[in-house]
């Protein structure tokens, strides 16, 4: 059964956590945004060794359960790992959570949460 149209209409941005490399890639390519003042929230996080683990969480909060015009977050393979209890109990249609690679890290389609679940679905 399909979503209803008031799920998704207004999620008109994509949000990106993840490394540095990764993120200029994407405001690169314009999915960069911005909202106005006083929250001027963006819709990116750059994550380096030095990001704690609660800022990632407060970000994946922020773009899953309290931004409602996000709607695909993607997210490095590897930062993914850093807060993998959050990813793997997510379970909302929207946004929807993808897991990417990173140019140091090779994607490992065994730690993928969308691939499990669809594994788990056809039962392999």
């Amino acid at each position: 059964m399909a979503a209803p149209p008031s799920s998704y209409k207004d999620r008109h941005f994509l949000a990106v956590i993840g490394d540095e490399d990764s993120v200029t890639g994407m405001l690169l390519a314009g999915i960069g945004h911005v909202t106005p003042a006083p929250n001027n929230s963006k819709n990116f996080l750059i994550v380096t060794n030095k990001t704690e683990n609660s800022e990632i969480e407060r970000a994946f909060d922020e773009f899953t359960k309290e931004r409602k015009d996000i709607g695909i977050l993607l997210i490095n393979q590897h930062v993914a790992e850093r807060i993998r209890y959050r990813v793997d109990t997510y379970t909302a249609a929207f946004p929807a959570v993808l897991e990417i690679p990173s140019k140091d890290y090779p994607y490992d389609p065994e730690k993928d949460s969308v691939l499990r679940r669809v594994k788990r679905l056809f039962g392999e």
